[in-house]
């Protein structure tokens, strides 16, 4: 379908130069667009989920006083945010005040570029996708960095201490889990490693969610996970604001739209960690059975089900785990996860080299 609507604008106009260079950019316009308006709809969608969940597991209401079943809250919240005033600290370094949030909602974005829908389903399809994706999400931390600082008060500034070595410590742990996927599937592009969690003995007898790699990577899998936790600040590792400590911590100063780029930041980035853990390790858009009762579910459909589900961890692990010390973040991450993750590199790596090596 999607090459037919590609015909059809292509046809619009018989000229050279509409052929060679205008539909191109326009197609490529209108794949950007709709991207990203499904994943603000999805971001927008996930606070409501998120509140009617938590009301649901502490035995209360929830949301459901504007629009039916209090389905139109996150639109009313989005317009109070935008219609306030955006205010600024007289001490503030303007120019990095403003380009703070920006810069940490904007990679949150970018890097949905390369992420695969489908087999040939996807904005960018390059073979350095992975790579692509750690060094687009790295860039975060600065937004945050340059908010706590440019803030010129002292709450930010620690917040912002707090929150970038936290990120840090944990992106670590996040690469080595990234390598070793990068290692058995023997490409950086997306696309393969969906398609390498296809092949194998269960695949083969149809049962394709044990071929997929969380079951010989489980450790890896669990770590990425939590790190993904920890990377997007939510609970148990949400300290980078406390009410008895710094306050919102970098978000201290922040107040309308400057405000609400960093929680667009934070569920868009809730989004991505759990697509790609999606596409990581759990199959991507493959059907859990190869019958044709599953065949017939979009791939699509299958990777928005899987990341729905992901998603939904997140919210369960908020709703049921006390919040950690800072001391005991720092420790699970330096002196647990980045030795772990690395001792699981070794292993994998020697795994691959003995006859029952699975991914051949």
């Amino acid at each position: 379908m999607i090459d037919t609507i590609f015909a059809l604008g292509e046809g619009l106009l018989a000229a050279p130069w509409w052929s060679a260079i205008g539909w191109p950019v326009v197609w490529a316009l209108i794949k950007v667009t709709l991207v990203l308006m499904i994943v603000m709809g999805a971001v927008t969608y996930t606070t409501l989920w998120e509140r009617r969940l938590l009301a649901w597991a502490q035995i209360r209401m929830g949301p459901n006083r504007v629009g039916p079943w209090g389905l139109l809250q996150p639109i009313a919240d989005a317009m109070k945010l935008m219609t306030k005033e955006v205010l600024r600290p007289a001490a503030a370094e303007k120019f990095l005040f403003y380009l703070g949030p920006v810069m940490t909602v904007m990679p949150a974005m970018a890097a949905w570029a390369v992420i695969p829908f489908g087999p040939d389903i996807a904005l960018a399809n390059i073979n350095a996708g992975l790579l692509f994706l750690m060094a687009i999400t790295s860039m975060e931390v600065y937004g945050v960095i340059i908010s706590g600082w440019s803030s010129n008060s002292k709450y930010p500034f620690l917040g912002a201490l707090r929150a970038s070595s936290q990120m840090v410590s944990y992106e670590i742990a996040m690469g080595f889990c990234l390598v070793v996927v990068l290692m058995v599937s023997a490409s950086l592009n997306l696309t393969d490693i969906v398609a390498g969690q296809n092949k194998g003995y269960f695949a083969q007898i149809g049962l394709n969610f044990l071929s997929w790699n969380w079951l010989p990577l489980l450790p890896i899998f669990l770590i990425y996970f939590i790190s993904g936790l920890a990377e997007t600040n939510r609970l148990p590792f949400d300290v980078i604001e406390g009410e008895s400590e710094i306050v919102a911590g970098h978000m201290v100063e922040y107040s309308g739209m400057s405000w609400a780029m960093f929680q667009m930041a934070e569920y868009a980035n809730i989004w991505l960690v759990s697509v790609l853990t999606t596409i990581m390790f759990l199959g991507g858009w493959l059907s859990p059975i190869d019958s044709v009762m599953f065949n017939w579910i979009p791939g699509w459909i299958w990777l928005g089900l899987k990341s729905f589900c992901v998603v939904t961890m997140f919210i369960w692990v908020r709703v049921s785990f006390p919040r950690f010390r800072y001391d005991q973040i720092m420790r699970l991450g330096w002196k647990i996860f980045i030795p772990v993750s690395l001792i699981w590199l070794v292993v994998v790596g020697g795994w691959m080299q003995t006859p029952w090596n699975i991914w051949k």
